[in-house]
């Protein structure tokens, strides 16, 4: 399978969202291991504009990883319990990133990173040349219908934020 590359990740999250979908996750495990797991379900988040996105309150430590160019991972814990995988997408300096919320078989973003053991180690991870984390084009390119409906989770952010249909679902 082909490695996507830092020209997938590096343009708008609105692009890359739903173009993520059908894509394969590949996770390699410290035995050597490696599962395939194919991407059913993102939603994005768009720079300091968007208030249900973490830049929204600026640039921290936290979201120092959101400034940099596309095609990194970053990762948060929310409820104290519960790691939120990210792809951050765009250009340096405009805050993007693109939660992955669902794989086939694994239906929530909680579930996917339990089951793909992804922690704070992986803040960072640069997907276009990890050896533990990257995203592939599958081996059969078919097509798919794709829904979108209003992201999930974001009471906090207000009507505006919470309405757009920016969570997107392979059917």
């Amino acid at each position: 399978m082909i490695r996507l590359n830092e020209s997938f990740y590096t343009r708008d999250v609105l692009d890359v969202a739903p173009e993520l979908l059908g894509k394969i996750l590949v996770r390699r495990y410290d035995d050597g291991r490696e599962e395939y797991f194919e991407i059913t379900e993102t939603e994005a988040y768009r720079g300091e504009e968007d208030l249900a996105c973490h830049a929204s309150k600026g640039r921290t430590p936290r979201t120092e990883i959101m400034y940099h160019r596309g095609g990194y991972v970053y990762v948060y814990l929310i409820y104290g319990m519960y790691w939120m995988l990210n792809v951050v997408t765009g250009f340096n300096d405009y805050p993007q990133a693109v939660l992955i919320r669902g794989l086939k078989g694994i239906s929530g973003p909680g579930k996917v990173t339990r089951r793909l053991q992804i922690d704070k180690s992986f803040y960072g991870e640069d997907l276009t040349i990890s050896n533990r984390i990257w995203i592939c084009m599958p081996l059969n390119n078919s097509s798919f219908q794709i829904e979108t409906y209003p992201r999930v989770g974001i009471d906090y952010a207000g009507d505006y934020w919470k309405s757009l249909p920016w969570r997107f679902v392979k059917k």
